[in-house]
C-alpha cells in the first residue's frame, strides 16, 4: 500500500491569519500578508511573503520587524493550529477515507490508485489533482503533495512538490529519491534531526546517499537511534502503517426560525429545547463540554446576511442553561467574530432579525471527570450556581476574578478575567523578571498610585541615580498629607522598561519597601525624574 501525504506549509502562520480574520469582522486580514508566528520572541515560523521581505527563522522580534514593518506578529498556539486543521482533514474525508493526522498542517492518507486516473495522469497525480480542487473550493490555496512506497518518503516528496502539484516518487525508487536529498533535509524532523545535520555536514557528507554509503554499525555507535533510523530509511527498510482517525461524531445541534425572531428574548425562550438536546447528546456519549462555539446567523437584507459567533468556556462544564444564558449575552453584547458587520443591540431588541442559532462543542471531555464525589459536590457546586446567577443578572463582563501571571511590579503580576473564561495571553509566571519585588506580596493593590514622598535626615528629596544607587537613606517620607519616621526600609529594585515608547511609556523607575514607626508597611516606587507614589500597602 502506497502512502500520500498533503503538506500545507507554515501551517501555523496561516491558521493565526484565519483566526485573526474571523475575530476582525470589519477589517478581515488577508492570508496572503506577511506573518510570523513568535515563541520566546524569537521567530519559529513565518510565510512566504514574510520571508520575501528577509524574515527568517530564528530571528528576534526587533530584527523581523525591521526588515518588514508591516509584518503580522502571531502568538505560537498548537491548540489553535489542529483546531483550524480540523476543516481540512474533513474536507480530505470527503474525497478519501482513511485520513491519518501527523500534526496541524500535514496528514497522510492510502495513495489512490487507477480509480482517479486521467488521459495523461496517473491515478495519484489525478488524485492529488482532485484533492487540491476539493481543497482550494475550500480555502486552502497551498496545498503539497507526495506520493511514494513509504510515509517519510512521501513527507520529503510532498515538501519538494510546488503548490497544487505532486511529486510521485515510481514504486520501489524510495532509497534512490532520498540518496539524492541533502542531509539539511533532516532539520525538518526537529531539533534532534538539526543536531544531526549539522554534524553530517562539518563531517563532510553532503547528501543523505554519502550517509547511507556508512557501515550500519558505524552509524549505530557514532550517530545513535535517530541516525540509525534515517540510515535505514535511506535504504528503503522502513515499513510504516497509516493510523487512519476515526470522523468525530456529528454533536452540533441547530435551531432555524421562521420567520425571523427580532427579540433576544424571543430567541433564548426558543433555544432552550435545542440546548437540552445538544447536552443529552454529549451525555449519550459520556462526554461533557467545557468550550463551546454559540453561532447566532442574522437576516441582513441587502448584505446577505451576517454570523456573530463566539466561543464561551465554564469553569466546569456546561448546562442547558448555561448555554442559554451565553446565547442571551452573546446577542445583547452584540458579539459579531465572523460576520460581515458588527451589529450591536439596544435594549432586548437586536439591529437584524435572528434565522438560526448553532451549537459546536470546542472542547469536549470525559463525564467521569467531571462526575460529583460520593457525598456530593458541597459548598463548590453552590459557589459556582450562586456566581452564574449573579453573572446572569449583572451581565457577562461584570463578574470578574483575579488571575496571576508573570510581572515585575504588584499589579502587573494580576489581571482580572470574566467568570467562566479561561484565562489567554498571560505572561508567565517562571519566567525570571529582573526588578521583581521579592515576597511577601502586598495585600493592597491600589489602581492608581497614592501621592507620596521620601525624604533623607537632611530633609533632601531621595533619588536614585543613572547606576541604580540611592542618594540617601530614606530617612522620613509620607502617604498622602502625614509625615512619620522610617522604621526600616529595603531596596531599591530598580527596572528601566518601555524607554522606547517614549516619554509617559515607562522609564528608569526604582521601588522600595517602607515600614513605619506606626508599624505599616508600603510598597513606594520613585519614577525619574524624581517623583513617588504608593502602588501598594502590607497589611
Amino acid at each position: 500500500m502506497r502512502t500520500m501525504v498533503l503538506w500545507c506549509p507554515d501551517w501555523s502562520v496561516t491558521a493565526g491569519l484565519l483566526e485573526l480574520a474571523d475575530e476582525q469582522g470589519d477589517s478581515p486580514v488577508t492570508v496572503a500578508a506577511p506573518a510570523v508566528v513568535l515563541a520566546n520572541n524569537k521567530v519559529v515560523v513565518c510565510n512566504t511573503a514574510a520571508r520575501s521581505e528577509g524574515v527568517r527563522r530564528g530571528q528576534r522580534r526587533r530584527d523581523a520587524q525591521a526588515r518588514c514593518p508591516e509584518v503580522v506578529l502571531l502568538s505560537a498556539n498548537p491548540a489553535r493550529d489542529a483546531r483550524w486543521f480540523e476543516p481540512v482533514l474533513s474536507a480530505v474525508e470527503e474525497v478519501r477515507p482513511g485520513v491519518a493526522p501527523l500534526r496541524p498542517g500535514m496528514l497522510a492518507v492510502p495513495a489512490p490508485g487507477r480509480y482517479f486516473a486521467r488521459a495523461g495522469l496517473s491515478g495519484e497525480e489525478a488524485a492529488a489533482a482532485v484533492l487540491a480542487e476539493h481543497l482550494v473550493g475550500a480555502g486552502v490555496w497551498d496545498c503539497r503533495f507526495g506520493s511514494a512506497d513509504d510515509l517519510y518518503t512521501a513527507e520529503r516528496a510532498a515538501r519538494l512538490a510546488t503548490a497544487q502539484a505532486c511529486t510521485v516518487v515510481p514504486v520501489g525508487g524510495s532509497a534512490l529519491f532520498l540518496r539524492g536529498l541533502p542531509v539539511t533535509v533532516l532539520a525538518d524532523d526537529g531539533p534532534e534531526g538539526a543536531e544531526l545535520a549539522d554534524l553530517l555536514r562539518r563531517l563532510g557528507l553532503v547528501l543523505l546517499g554519502d550517509f547511507a554509503a556508512l557501515s550500519g554499525a558505524s552509524v549505530s555507535n557514532r550517530f545513535g537511534s535517530y541516525g540509525m533510523d534515517v540510515w535505514r530509511r535511506v535504504h528503503g527498510e522502513e515499513v510504516s502503517r497509516l493510523a487512519s482517525r476515526t470522523p468525530p461524531p456529528e454533536l452540533a445541534c441547530e435551531i432555524s426560525f421562521e420567520p425571523p425572531l427580532e427579540s433576544a428574548e424571543a430567541v433564548t425562550f426558543s433555544v432552550r429545547t435545542t440546548a437540552e438536546r445538544f447536552i443529552a447528546g454529549l451525555a449519550d456519549r459520556q462526554l461533557v463540554a467545557t468550550g463551546v462555539r454559540v453561532e447566532a446567523e442574522f437576516e441582513d437584507i441587502g448584505h446577505g446576511g451576517g454570523v456573530s459567533a463566539r466561543t464561551w468556556l465554564h469553569p466546569r462544564c456546561f448546562t442547558s442553561r448555561d448555554l442559554v444564558d451565553r446565547v442571551h449575552w452573546q446577542l445583547q453584547a452584540g458579539m459579531a467574530t465572523s460576520g460581515l458587520r458588527s451589529r450591536k443591540t439596544t435594549g432586548e431588541r437586536i439591529d437584524a432579525p435572528v434565522t438560526l442559532v448553532r451549537f459546536l462543542p470546542d472542547t469536549v471531555e470525559p463525564a467521569g471527570d467531571h462526575a460529583d464525589g460520593l457525598w456530593g459536590g458541597g459548598a463548590d457546586d453552590q459557589v459556582v450556581r450562586g456566581v452564574a446567577r449573579v453573572q446572569a443578572v449583572v451581565g457577562y463582563d461584570a463578574v470578574r476574578v483575579p488571575v496571576r501571571q508573570g510581572g515585575r511590579s504588584a499589579a502587573d503580576r494580576q489581571t482580572l478575567v470574566p467568570w467562566g473564561e479561561r484565562p489567554v495571553g498571560l505572561r508567565p509566571v517562571d519566567r525570571p523578571w529582573p526588578g521583581q519585588i521579592p515576597g511577601p506580596a502586598p495585600s493592597r493593590v491600589f489602581a492608581e498610585g497614592r501621592e507620596a514622598e521620601v525624604v533623607d535626615e537632611a530633609g533632601v528629596a531621595v533619588a536614585i541615580t543613572a547606576r541604580g544607587v540611592v542618594t540617601g537613606a530614606p530617612w522620613r517620607f509620607r502617604v498622602g498629607q502625614r509625615w512619620q519616621p522610617v522604621g526600616s526600609w529595603a531596596g531599591p529594585w530598580p527596572v528601566d522598561e518601555s524607554w522606547w515608547l517614549g516619554a509617559g511609556a515607562g522609564g528608569r523607575s526604582a521601588r522600595f519597601q517602607v515600614v513605619g514607626v506606626d508599624g505599616r508597611a508600603w510598597l513606594l516606587r520613585w519614577t525619574s525624574p524624581g517623583s513617588w507614589a504608593a502602588e501598594a500597602a502590607y497589611d
